[in-house]
C-alpha cells in the first residue's frame, strides 16, 4: 500500500490549506504533522528537510517537496488536474495566479494590527469585485461550461472555491453581482470529494483564531 503524503506545517490553514484542498478534490488521503514549536521547525531545518529552510513541506512519493505552488502543480498533474495540452495548463497557471494573489490577502490578514484587519477586508472586497471576479464571470459567461478550463474539474476550479468561500465567511455577499459564479460555486462544491471535504469532521481548517495566530508567531518569529 502506497504511504499516505504527510503534511508538515502548523495547524491552520496558511499556505497548506490550498493543498489539502487539491488533496481532499484528488481524493487523495493524508496524514499531518502540525508545527507547534520552533524547535520542531529547527528539527526539519537541521535534518535538511527544507530545501529553502521553510514550510509548507509535503512528503509524497519519496520526495520532500517545498514551495506551495510547486506542490500544488505536482499534485494536479500527478491527478489529472492540471489540463490536456499546454494551451488549458497555461489557463490554468493564469487562473491560479490570479487568484492566489486573492488568496493571499486572506492569509495575512490574521496577522494585522486589529485596528487594519477591518479596513482590509473592505481592501479586498474591493478588489475581488473590481479586479478578479469579473474575470471569472466572463469566462464562465463566455464559454457556458460547468468548469474554467476544458469543461472539466482542475486547480484553477479549486483554488477559486477555496478563495471564493473563504471570502463569503468574511463578506457574505460577495458574490451578489456575478450570478454565473454563484452557480458556479454551488455546482464545484457538490462535486463528491469536495462536498465530504467541506463537511464537518474533515482535514479542511476553521478561520484563524488568535491561538493558531499565537501559534505562528511563536514558531517563525525570532
Amino acid at each position: 500500500m502506497a504511504t499516505k503524503p504527510k503534511l508538515h506545517y502548523p495547524n491552520g490553514r496558511g499556505r497548506m490549506e490550498s493543498v489539502r484542498w487539491v488533496l481532499a478534490a484528488a481524493g487523495v488521503e493524508f496524514d499531518e504533522e502540525f508545527l507547534e514549536t520552533k524547535e520542531q521547525l529547527q528539527k526539519l531545518q537541521d535534518g535538511n528537510h527544507l530545501l529553502f529552510q521553510q514550510v509548507p513541506m509535503v512528503e509524497i512519493n519519496g520526495m520532500k517537496l517545498v514551495q506551495t505552488r510547486s506542490i500544488l502543480h505536482y499534485i494536479a498533474d500527478k491527478h489529472h488536474l492540471f489540463g490536456k495540452d499546454l494551451k488549458e495548463r497555461t489557463l490554468i497557471d493564469m487562473y491560479v495566479e490570479g487568484t492566489l494573489d486573492l488568496l493571499e490577502l486572506l492569509i495575512m490578514h490574521p496577522f494585522l494590527k486589529p485596528d487594519d484587519q477591518q479596513k482590509e477586508v473592505a481592501n479586498m472586497a474591493q478588489k475581488a469585485i473590481i479586479r478578479y471576479f469579473p474575470v471569472f464571470e466572463k469566462v464562465l459567461r463566455g464559454h457556458g461550461q460547468r468548469f474554467l478550463v476544458g469543461n472539466q474539474l482542475s486547480l484553477a476550479d479549486i483554488i477559486q472555491l477555496q478563495t471564493i468561500l473563504a471570502l463569503e465567511e468574511k463578506i457574505p455577499n460577495i458574490l451578489s453581482a456575478f450570478p454565473h459564479l454563484q452557480e458556479y460555486t454551488v455546482k464545484i462544491s457538490n462535486i463528491p470529494t469536495i462536498k465530504k471535504f467541506l463537511e464537518p469532521g474533515s482535514k479542511k481548517k476553521p478561520p484563524p483564531d488568535d491561538i493558531y495566530v499565537r501559534t505562528v508567531y511563536n514558531i517563525f518569529m525570532p
